[in-house]
C-alpha cells in the first residue's frame, strides 16, 4: 500500500485540555494504522475475533492501542502482519475489559518492560492504591479484630494482574508525548458506570486523529473532549459501543459526527455495530474508511486516496495470494 506522505512539522498552536495548554503538533511521513484485533475482515492470514487492538504509527511513535480478546489469537494476528513488539514506544490499554487487554500477557512476554498507559481507578486490575481513610474505622474492638491491628499504612497500594508490568495511570487529559494526548473520561451510563477509558488524540497538521477502544463514555463525549485540543477531526478510528443500539440512536450519533463536529474521514470498527457501518457509510460517502482486521489506513492529507471504500483492501502482493491460494489446494 502507498502511503501519504506528510511534510514534517512541529509547531505551537493554542488548545486546552483538562491538563493544560497543548503546546505542539506532530508529523511524520508514512505514518499508518494497522488493525490487529476486530472480528470481520477479508485477510486470510489473520484470525477474526471479538475484541481490539491497532499498532498506530504517528508522529514518530509506535503505539499499541488495545491487546484484543485472546493472547494466542493477538500472537497469530500480529505474527501475520510482522509487528515487532519489541520496537514499541508504549502500550495504551482503553479500558478494563478483557477484549481490549487479556493479549497484553502475549505483548509482556517479547516486551517485558514496555511503558504501559491505563486508566487510574481507585481499586482496579492495573493496580491502584488508596488512603486508609477510605474505610470507617471502630476504635472499641481489639486489636484482632481492626484491619492492620489498628494501624493501618496511610496508603494502602494494591496489586495488578500484571505485577512486573510497568503501568502508568492516567486519570485525566494528559499530553504524554509531543501532540500526541490521552483522553480520560468516565462512562456514566447504565452497565458501565463509573468505568474509565482512555482515548488517543494525536495533533497533525491535518487536524486530529482519534483512535477508541469502545466509547464506554459515549462517542460524542470523546468527540467533544477532543476537539479542546483541536477542533478540527480529521480521522476517527475503532469502536463506537453502538453494536446494540437502536436506529434512532444510531442515526443521532451519524448526524452528530458529520454535521456538529464535521469529523472529515471516519473508520469506524470492533463494537460500532453492522447498522453503524452502514449508516455512517451512508453518510460519509468516499470519507468513510474500510478498518477491518489486518487492514493498514495510511495517515496524512491524502488518507482517503489510498484505501479503497466500504469493502476489504486489495492484496499489496500478488504471490501472497498465490502462495495462501496454494495453501488451500
Amino acid at each position: 500500500m502507498k502511503f501519504g506522505k506528510w511534510i514534517f512539522i512541529v509547531a505551537a498552536v493554542t488548545c486546552a485540555t483538562t491538563a493544560g495548554p497543548c503546546a505542539t503538533i506532530a508529523a511524520e511521513p508514512n505514518g499508518k494504522i494497522t488493525i490487529l484485533y476486530d472480528a470481520f475482515g477479508a485477510d486470510p492470514t489473520m484470525t477474526k475475533d471479538w475484541g481490539f487492538s491497532a499498532l498506530v504509527e504517528v508522529a514518530g511513535k509506535r503505539i499499541l492501542f488495545d491487546t484484543g480478546d485472546n493472547a494466542e489469537i493477538f500472537a497469530k494476528n500480529v505474527g501475520a502482519k510482522g509487528v515487532d513488539l519489541t520496537m514499541l514506544d508504549f502500550v495504551v490499554l482503553s479500558h478494563r475489559h478483557s477484549d481490549h487487554m487479556a493479549g497484553l500477557s502475549y505483548v509482556l512476554s517479547v516486551n517485558p518492560k514496555v511503558k504501559i498507559y491505563a486508566p487510574k481507578e481507585g481499586f482496579g486490575i492495573y493496580g491502584s492504591s488508596l488512603p486508609s481513610t477510605f474505610y470507617r474505622k471502630d476504635e472499641s474492638l481489639p486489636e484482632e479484630m481492626r484491619y492492620y491491628g489498628g494501624r493501618p499504612p496511610k496508603i494502602m497500594e494494591f496489586g495488578a494482574a500484571w505485577p512486573n508490568a510497568n503501568f502508568e495511570l492516567v486519570d485525566q487529559t494528559t499530553e504524554i508525548a509531543p501532540g500526541i494526548n490521552l483522553i480520560a473520561l468516565v462512562s456514566d451510563l447504565p452497565g458501565t458506570k463509573e468505568l474509565k477509558e482512555l482515548s488517543l488524540a494525536v495533533n497533525t497538521p491535518d487536524g486530529l486523529i482519534l483512535v477508541v477502544g469502545c466509547s464506554h463514555p459515549g462517542i460524542e463525549r470523546i468527540v467533544e473532549a477532543a476537539t479542546a485540543i483541536n477542533p478540527k477531526i480529521h480521522l476517527i478510528a475503532g469502536g463506537f459501543h453502538l453494536v446494540v443500539a437502536a436506529d434512532d440512536a444510531i442515526d443521532k450519533i451519524v448526524i452528530a459526527l458529520k454535521d456538529k463536529f464535521k469529523v472529515e474521514n471516519i473508520a469506524p470498527g470492533h463494537c460500532a455495530g453492522e447498522p453503524t457501518f452502514a449508516a455512517l457509510k451512508k453518510a460519509f460517502g468516499t470519507r468513510y474508511i474500510y478498518a477491518g482486521l489486518g487492514t493498514s489506513l495510511a495517515l496524512g492529507p491524502d488518507i482517503n486516496s489510498s484505501v479503497r471504500h466500504g469493502e476489504a483492501p486489495a492484496f499489496d502482493d500478488l504471490a501472497v495470494y498465490r502462495r495462501l491460494a496454494s495453501r488451500e489446494d
